[in-house]
């Protein structure tokens, strides 16, 4: 089986290490080969791993001139089956399927109707276009059961969706800087303070703001924790400006894109996700191999990882008084803290594994193969 994965390249955070770690695994059992359209750190990571990569470069995102060299390696190397992954793979692979008879398959990332809510013009000229592209492949992959369904409600034919939920490889080696050092290479000194985290591009879909006012919240009655933010983007300026409204920088950090992410959940204590919409963030199973317990909204497929009161708990989008009561309450009962970060970490093991991730995949190739060529 020789199955071909196109993809933007100028991806990061979860995407970049779903699509890395399971070609790079996939690589073990069948024929893969990945082709990106930017040279950027998503190519040399891939390179970095032995992953059989190459760039196809375009001068702009809607450039045509790949469409050919495309083509004629799917018909050289007779590739299976193409796998698409996101807005710019979406609009490759919709020109790319009326020039070559092979089944299209694409991952459904995240609600590819806020991938770009942030810019106006991308949201109306790139959401429109992908959700154009979308309605042409022929099977679709999503990320979680409630990504499923909301692929069903708009329109989409159930029997052309698979799921398969993100799994993390608990094999490889991982950079760990140790706690002490990660810190003071940002220059804070917890002095013996928990730390509560939160990871992840800072823009309106995470809603890190209730993460800020949750903070806000916590800090009014105790000094006894300090809170970091890890990521970058178009939120970060209007919520540094509203920790300085309160006069809490030295509680409340922005550490910016860290490059170390194990390292970022290794020296924090309590790891928190707010988003407004997610499909299996591997922030939450990254923080799970460090044992690191979770406070997260109820989106995605987060409620079928995280059950209350035994490996975290899940609050309502935009609920600053439970992620703030949640997290007054691990403070208050810190053997809470190691207990739901170890029961966490047994449930990812069991049932999140790279291993069941892309064994889940090569079944649905199969099938695929096996209902229409």
């Amino acid at each position: 089986m020789k199955v071909l994965h196109l993809i933007s390249g100028g991806d990061t955070g979860g995407a970049k290490t779903h699509v890395l770690s399971l070609v790079k695994e996939l690589n073990k059992k069948i024929d893969v080969k990945l082709i990106c359209f930017l040279e950027d750190e998503f190519y040399y990571e891939g390179k970095s791993l032995g992953i059989d990569i190459e760039v196809f470069k375009q001068k702009k995102r809607y450039d045509l001139s790949v469409i050919k060299r495309l083509r004629d390696i799917i018909i050289n190397y007779d590739y299976d089956i193409i796998h698409c992954h996101g807005a710019r793979a979406n609009f490759v692979g919709m020109i790319l399927k009326k020039m070559v008879r092979k089944p299209f398959i694409t991952t459904i990332h995240s609600d590819y109707r806020l991938d770009f809510k942030d810019n106006l013009y991308k949201q109306i000229v790139y959401t429109t276009i992908n959700s154009l592209a979308l309605r042409f492949f022929d099977y679709y992959i999503a990320i979680s059961t409630n990504f499923k369904k909301m692929l069903v409600d708009r329109g989409f034919n159930t029997n052309k969706i698979f799921t398969v939920y993100n799994g993390i490889d608990f094999n490889n080696d991982i950079k760990i800087t140790p706690k002490e050092l990660f810190l003071k290479s940002f220059g804070i000194d917890p002095k013996d303070k928990k730390i509560v985290g939160i990871m992840g591009r800072l823009e309106t879909v995470k809603d890190q703001e209730t993460f800020v006012k949750a903070a806000i919240r916590v800090l009014e009655t105790r000094d006894d924790v300090i809170f970091l933010i890890a990521g970058s983007g178009p939120e970060e300026k209007r919520l540094s400006q509203l920790v300085n409204e309160h006069g809490l920088q030295e509680s409340i950090y922005f550490l910016g894109f860290v490059k170390e992410p194990y390292s970022f959940f290794n020296a924090i204590d309590i790891n928190v996700l707010t988003s407004k919409s997610e499909s299996f963030p591997y922030v939450v199973l990254e923080g799970a191999r460090m044992r690191k317990p979770i406070l997260c909204t109820n989106v995605g497929g987060l409620g079928d990882l995280v059950i209350d009161d035994v490996n975290g708990y899940l609050f309502q989008v935009g609920d600053i008084s439970s992620l703030s009561n949640y997290i007054n309450f691990l403070l208050d009962n810190r053997s809470r803290i190691e207990e739901l970060g170890e029961n966490l970490y047994k449930n990812v093991v069991e049932r999140f594994s790279l291993e069941k991730m892309t064994n889940d995949h090569i079944k649905i190739y199969q099938e695929i193969l096996g209902r229409r060529f």
